[in-house]
């Protein structure tokens, strides 16, 4: 299984793609993936929600005090399959599969494209955090990868994201 994203760029707005195996029963990656406390071993941002459901409103904060808060909204929630939400402008969805030995995990978001290198160099190292629980390679080579594939395809590419993405 590859753990680069597939960059699907046949909509309005591109869409990550990514596909993990988790050797944890789907309940545990659910609250992997719902928890705000357990999150923040791994997502990028602390979320403030009072309950999983659709028209829920969230708020994603930066560790970074000069960073605004974003504002999302639930779409979707399927509980333990399919959650999606908003992160300002963007859409990301988790889709969790029972599969033998653990979860299938997939990951997507489907964003601007001048911010698809950068983020698919993010969610790498997050998704890192969750499967292992560490990171190895760091975000800058990542990016650099990405930003050569996907600058021909969608444009120009945003750089580094301040300290608190890294």
């Amino acid at each position: 299984m590859t753990t680069e994203a597939t960059l699907i760029s046949t909509g309005d707005k591109p869409v990550l793609r990514f596909e993990r195996f988790l050797p944890r029963p789907i309940e545990d990656v659910w609250r992997a993936v719902t928890d705000p406390a357990e999150m923040r071993a791994w997502f990028p941002t602390r979320i403030e929600i009072d309950r999983w459901e659709p028209g829920a409103k969230l708020t994603h904060h930066f560790d970074d005090p000069s960073v605004p808060s974003l504002p999302g909204t639930v779409l979707e929630c399927s509980e333990p399959h399919r959650l999606v939400f908003t992160w300002g402008d963007d859409t990301i969805g988790f889709e969790l599969s029972a599969v033998e030995g653990g979860t299938g995990f997939v990951l997507t978001e489907e964003l601007g494209a001048s911010r698809a290198a950068r983020n698919a160099a993010g969610w790498e190292v997050c998704l890192e955090r969750l499967v292992a629980g560490s990171v190895g390679e760091e975000w800058t080579p990542r990016f650099e990868r990405y930003r050569a594939a996907y600058q021909p395809l969608l444009g120009s590419q945003d750089g580094p994201p301040d300290a608190s993405h890294a």
